[in-house]
């Protein structure tokens, strides 16, 4: 399978994707680690792709998304943003709403 299909694959079988350094439980990076900080206190469950161990997803992910950094935010198949964004979204109360509404509808 490209790689491109792959990534296409997660992000529409996946409510809510995160694409990070690490995982949610060690991340591998501050940016990684308060978006998954935000995700967790949205109290639902969300997929993530550790970047680092994917060494093909970090470097096409970019392409794919025309979205160059990490940590990318993925919902309902749309990109969210990285960390700033997603923080932002977490203090506004968005984010949960967001993330709650993605995984009701799965």
């Amino acid at each position: 399978m490209d790689i491109f299909e792959s990534i296409r694959e997660q992000i529409e079988s996946n409510p809510v994707i995160l694409y990070m350094k690490g995982s949610p439980n060690q991340p591998q990076c501050g940016f990684s680690a308060r978006s998954v900080q935000a995700l967790m206190a949205c109290g639902e469950r969300f997929a993530y792709v550790d970047i680092l161990t994917n060494p093909d997803i970090r470097a096409n992910l970019p392409k794919y998304a025309d979205w160059p950094t990490f940590p990318q935010l993925w919902v309902k198949g749309e990109l969210v943003g990285g960390c700033d964004i997603i923080t932002e979204l977490y203090e506004s109360g968005e984010l949960k709403r967001l993330v709650q509404e993605a995984t009701a509808a799965a």
